[in-house]
């Protein structure tokens, strides 16, 4: 265990140098969820809810849970790449885990998702959101955000190694994201949704998620929606890893 530890972070550092070598890669998870933000709040918010501030507080934790789902996209992009580039098997000719590559991909992640957190909150906090629950739950909802974050790019590793191209990733996780994100409370209150759509939204993993976060940094029910978002986030993994690390071995 600890040898998988050691193999995974030193291929975790590698992935983050190429990302500071990369820097434009963060775009997704940096300019991207503001540009979103900015269009929602000032385009949206007026129409949605009356008022731009009270819609930029129901918005932005909403935006950290959509942000997170799509920031996972590029991590099966960039591991179909490197398959196809042969990186993999210079990998396979280290006496390293089979499991590394996945694991240490997975980690350097946490580098986007923070990335994101930052964003969203420092550009929120100039457009006029405050955060109403204090430090700690803030923090808390900034480590719950990132935690589902690394649970749900399994589902990205899983596909990028199923598919051929990294082109073919990026649109079989669109697919699922928007879907997901969209129907969910991240834009609007879930009561003015057509009965069928609720339906979906009391079954999608996101919806738990953002409602602990709004609660973690606006207030209101926490205890409910995290427990139940931990329940998602355990069983993305237990379903996931497996089916990513199997069509890994079969791949590369």
């Amino acid at each position: 265990m600890t040898a998988i530890a050691m193999h995974s972070a030193a291929l975790a550092k590698r992935s983050l140098i190429k990302t500071m070598r990369t820097p434009e890669a963060l775009i997704d998870v940096t300019i991207q969820p503001v540009i979103f933000l900015l269009l929602f709040t000032y385009l949206f918010g007026g129409a949605i809810s009356g008022d731009r501030h009270e819609y930029l507080q129901l918005l932005l934790p909403g935006m950290l849970a959509q942000s997170l789902a799509m920031g996972g996209v590029a991590l099966g992009q960039n591991l179909n790449a490197d398959i196809e580039k042969g990186v993999f098997d210079r990998f396979r000719s280290l006496p390293i885990s089979r499991a590394a590559p996945l694991v240490g991909a997975v980690c350097a992640d946490v580098v986007r998702y923070l990335s994101v957190c930052v964003s969203l909150l420092l550009f929120g906090t100039i457009m006029g959101f405050r955060v109403e629950t204090g430090f700690l739950p803030a923090l808390g909802a900034v480590a719950l955000s990132i935690g589902f974050g690394l649970c749900f790019c399994w589902i990205s590793v899983w596909v990028g190694m199923m598919v051929r191209t990294s082109g073919a990733v990026q649109g079989i996780m669109f697919l699922l994201v928007l879907p997901l994100t969209f129907g969910s409370p991240v834009f609007v209150p879930t009561d003015t949704l057509p009965g069928w759509l609720q339906a979906f939204v009391a079954v999608n993993p996101i919806t738990p998620l953002v409602k602990a976060i709004r609660g973690l940094l606006v207030g209101g029910p926490v205890a409910g929606p995290l427990g139940t978002t931990l329940l998602w986030m355990a069983g993305l993994l237990v379903v996931f890893v497996p089916l990513a690390l199997r069509a890994y071995s079969r791949r590369a």
